[in-house]
């Protein structure tokens, strides 16, 4: 274990209690899990604001009872200002980010297959987790914050083509829709891609799968989002309004892949299945608070060979694979950026 050659003094934006959703995070300094050789430290520039941050604070899901106070913020960038002695991969001084996940076992055959995001013995998330491989029983804290300690094999370099703002939310958001895409074929086998919701996650999907080549069409349920998800580029723009049966009409069977990113309780998803065509993939990586995968009939599954999914996350390689992608095609998320003492108002708006 590595001494510390400088103490920095750890401070965030607290989620106290679910009340914290409504705008009530407290500024509270915080001890975080012991620093190891294999550890680094960011200076935190960037924090996107993540869906499942919203979740977490307001114990939408069910994981934060007894986790509070809670510094949440898993979309994190800054500059490497410590480095454990069995760090190779960074320096300091470097631009690096870290995603949803900051550990896991490093020992299943799924770490060492490099799919570290569905490790056997369980991940470690970068806030609300609870760390077993080093400083075990350590609380994990996220990026609404100054620093941030943590393994460094989970801690990725950002391209220098990459602006760092733009990129934060790219650790999560842009990856979770860029792992699907490319593992089903986007612009290859999947010529025509669908993209149900066009916030966060979506707007990413839309923007990944133009560049890989795909024609995209967005389905949302409102027609603000029509010219947004054209300049993203969307081809076709599905809005289905109050009658879902209506504003599908025509396009049974055209789509190859959905990738669903909405996070709204209770999708049609019986609808949904009547655009793939046969040997389609319809992908879950919107998670709803509440609500299951209603009364899906198999026959809609039987009759046309589709095929429903899930994907979280993604693995270190598949993150530094998206930076990457989003970095040579010239990528450009649409962010909004807040000063951390506005971190409060950040999440109101958001």
């Amino acid at each position: 274990m590595s001494s510390a050659p400088k103490q920095r003094k750890f401070e965030g934006w607290a989620a106290m209690d679910s009340n914290a959703i409504k705008g009530e995070m407290k500024w509270t300094e915080y001890r975080p899990k012991e620093f190891f050789d294999d550890d680094v430290e960011l200076e935190i520039q960037y924090c996107g604001i993540c869906g499942s941050d919203l979740h977490t604070m307001s114990d939408g899901w069910g994981s934060t009872k007894g986790m509070y106070p809670q510094v949440v913020g898993h979309e994190i960038v800054g500059k490497v200002v410590r480095v454990g002695k069995d760090v190779k991969h960074l320096k300091e001084g470097d631009i690096a980010g870290v995603g949803a996940q900051c550990d896991s076992c490093m020992e299943c055959v799924n770490c060492k297959n490099g799919e570290e995001n569905y490790c056997s013995k369980g991940q470690t998330g970068t806030y609300c987790g609870k760390f077993r491989r080093t400083a075990k029983g350590s609380k994990s804290y996220g990026g609404y914050a100054n620093y941030w300690r943590g393994p460094a094999h989970f801690t990725i370099p950002i391209p220098d083509n990459l602006d760092p703002a733009e990129a934060a939310p790219m650790m999560c958001g842009g990856v979770t829709v860029y792992t699907p895409l490319k593992q089903y074929g986007a612009g290859t086998t999947a010529k025509s891609v669908g993209v149900v919701g066009l916030g966060g996650l979506g707007h990413f999907a839309v923007l990944f799968a133009t560049a890989m080549g795909a024609d995209v069409t967005a389905i949302t349920h409102s027609h603000k989002k029509t010219e947004d998800a054209k300049k993203l580029g969307a081809k076709q723009v599905i809005v289905t309004g109050d009658d879902i049966k209506a504003a599908f009409k025509g396009y049974r069977r055209s789509l190859d892949l959905i990738i669903v990113s909405s996070n709204a309780p209770n999708m049609p998803f019986n609808a949904y299945l009547s655009l793939l065509r046969p040997h389609g993939h319809l992908v879950i990586v919107g998670a709803p608070e509440e609500g299951t995968i209603p009364n899906v009939s198999p026959f809609n599954l039987i009759g046309s060979n589709v095929h429903i999914s899930g994907s979280a996350i993604g693995s270190v390689k598949g993150i530094a694979e998206c930076l990457k992608f989003a970095g040579d095609h010239n990528i450009k998320a649409w962010v909004k950026r807040y000063t951390m003492k506005d971190a409060n108002e950040a999440v109101e708006a958001a």
